[in-house]
């Protein structure tokens, strides 16, 4: 189902509603994080993106608190993911560090948790901590991040809940349309990190003269691409105007053939780790 504006949601396959369009917090330092999810918030954003990894989770629950009260909304109005950072955790560190993350963020719940890396299959245990804050409803939905195939295929062997959602890096240069299909094929959306490839994208001249087509931006031409192969989004910014920008992509729609113009441009070319080599 394609998200219609900045709060749609789609069904994940427990049931649970995801914004299809949110803010990403990654390489936000801690001290600015609660001003920019507050504003972000305050913007009409609902779904905000986090991990342990990334050092901020403190901010985002300062963020949420400040966003909350400026603009009424309750908790449930909004979905929190973080990740579990799993490498080397047995399944009582693991488990020990969601509530740590619960702790931080000042949550009763997390909306949304992930194992953040395969790594060298070092997510069992992270996995089975995950399962069982599931359980417990401290977690409304547990997924994976940077999963390739074969990872979700060995995971889904021993699993006893199906991962709602595998987060991975994807953009113009790196369709990924393979593994799309295979979530796909298993009821597990795909979200995007990096949808505009770290800016890297934002020069290209294919997308340059759909910008000038469509009247917009090269970002909001690539999110809408997005949004039309029905990939949910997770798109850093820290200014409100750029957060405006990148949620003005609700009034066109792309052709099929300037879809097949940003298709053709797939070289399977990352801007951040490989996967099946990265080992934390």
């Amino acid at each position: 189902m394609m998200i219609k504006n900045l709060q749609d949601t789609v069904t994940l396959n427990n049931d649970i509603q995801i914004p299809g369009l949110g803010l990403g917090v990654f390489k936000i330092p801690n001290d600015e994080t609660a001003e920019i999810v507050a504003s972000s918030i305050e913007n009409g954003y609902r779904l905000i993106d986090t991990a342990q990894i990334y050092g901020n989770e403190v901010g985002v629950g300062q963020g949420i608190q400040a966003g909350l009260a400026k603009t009424g909304l309750k908790r449930e109005d909004l979905f929190i993911t973080s990740k579990v950072w799993n490498f080397g955790m047995d399944q009582a560190t693991a488990a020990e560090s969601i509530q740590t993350s619960l702790d931080k963020l000042q949550l009763d719940y997390v909306d949304l948790f992930l194992v953040h890396w395969p790594g060298h299959n070092e997510y069992k245990a992270a996995w089975q901590a995950l399962e069982e804050a599931y359980a417990a409803g401290k977690v409304k939905a547990i997924g994976v991040s940077n999963f390739e195939q074969h990872h979700l295929e060995d995971l889904l062997s021993f699993a006893k809940v199906t991962p709602v959602l595998n987060q991975i890096e994807s953009h113009p240069k790196l369709a990924q349309d393979d593994l799309r299909a295979f979530n796909a094929a298993h009821d597990i959306k795909s979200q995007a990190w990096s949808p505009l490839m770290q800016g890297q994208i934002l020069d290209n001249e294919v997308l340059q003269t759909l910008a000038d087509k469509y009247h917009k931006t090269v970002a909001q031409i690539v999110l809408r691409w997005d949004i039309q192969r029905d990939v949910l989004l997770v798109v850093k910014s820290v200014k409100p105007e750029r957060m405006l920008s990148n949620a003005d992509v609700f009034d066109f729609e792309l052709t099929d053939e300037d879809m097949a113009m940003i298709d053709n441009l797939n070289e399977d070319l990352r801007v951040g780790p490989n996967p099946d080599e990265f080992a934390g």
